[in-house]
């Protein structure tokens, strides 16, 4: 509380400088951090009052009436204490998605645009702000009016919206009948979630000689969203071999920036995977391929069930899951 108090006065000085808004990218950083310092404060103090009001309203409210007042004070609590568990440098901030089919035509590109609906319905929980940077779709039609994707790469914007969801990546696994069977034969599909931390420009140093960016037109399912100007764009680190496209803003230029942003995210993870196979190399260890990484299993026959393989957290309510109620292993994980 205390150290938070400090900042905030720091903060209150720096916004109140005449040449603050000069800087509009610093600006806006710390006008963000100042009120996320204050929610914070807020909540704390709240809590701290309700606690203290506890005894009091235990001689008025009827048992009902407490009961929901000390559920909503271990609501807050359950949240902040998951807080506790986010150690690393970008857990606070921004994540970019990505969620790529796997092997098994229709089926898998159905179940890639089944758990993009997830997600989406998860972030509108959290309240978290989602954009699409780029979407590959499948040649036939999804199941239930949905389009099947080949891939398709999201940002999520909100308090700690990498931290919660950075141990969703690895592969998703799905068992049920498939809709695309005449006879009806049970059908696994796989799909990869890559989560990455939204990196800010100056953190990695990119020099200019090693890309090329591409245009192209940008299109749609079935056609649709087809631009005739070459908006869409493709920029490819050439000594990694980094590929990344963006075809989601009207605009070209809106187009490259969102797509570095996306290449700085998978430089960085890039890097990270270098640093670790070094590391490998030195104790002798063996590191297995990303995509043997199953962490999460979806049974819809011949029984429902969903499991995480991590924490052995397991519901059969499939259905709410698949509608983005993800707490339950998101905070087990986080825990791990």
């Amino acid at each position: 509380m205390e150290n938070k108090e400090k900042r905030i006065v720091e903060l209150e000085k720096e916004v109140e400088k005449p040449d603050f808004w000069e800087d509009h990218e610093k600006a806006v950083k710390e006008s963000t951090q100042l009120s996320e310092l204050k929610d914070d404060i807020f909540i704390i103090k709240d809590l701290k009052k309700r606690l203290n009001d506890l005894s009091d309203l235990f001689e008025i409210l009827s048992e009902e009436e407490l009961s929901n007042e000390v559920e909503g004070i271990n609501k807050i609590i359950k949240e902040r204490e998951v807080e506790v568990f986010f150690n690393s440098k970008y857990d606070r901030g921004n994540a970019v998605v990505s969620i790529y089919s796997g092997a098994g035509g229709n089926d898998a590109e159905d179940w890639t645009g089944m758990l993009f609906r997830m997600y989406q319905r998860y972030c509108e929980n959290k309240k978290f702000k989602m954009e699409v940077i780029d979407e590959s779709f499948g040649e036939s039609g999804g199941t239930e009016g949905r389009t099947g994707i080949k891939s398709v790469t999201f940002s999520v914007s909100g308090k700690y919206a990498y931290g919660l969801l950075r141990r969703e990546g690895g592969v998703h696994r799905l068992v049920r009948i498939s809709p695309y069977s005449a006879q009806k034969l049970r059908h696994t599909s796989f799909a990869l979630v890559e989560v990455l931390p939204e990196i800010e420009e100056g953190e990695i140093e990119v020099n200019s000689e090693d890309l090329r960016v591409d245009f192209y037109k940008a299109s749609g399912p079935g056609g649709q969203y087809v631009n005739k100007r070459e908006s869409a764009v493709r920029i490819t680190h050439i000594p990694s071999g980094i590929v990344v496209t963006c075809q989601s803003e009207r605009l070209q230029g809106k187009n490259k920036d969102r797509a570095m942003k996306v290449l700085l995210s998978k430089l960085y993870q890039h890097n990270l995977e270098l640093a670790e196979k070094e590391l490998s190399k030195i104790k002798g260890d063996k590191i297995s391929a990303s995509w043997g990484n199953q962490i999460r299993s979806y049974v819809l026959h011949p029984y429902k069930m969903v499991k995480d393989l991590r924490t052995d957290v397991e519901t059969s309510q499939v259905e709410r899951v698949l509608d983005g109620e993800l707490d339950q292993f998101i905070e087990s994980e986080i825990k791990l």
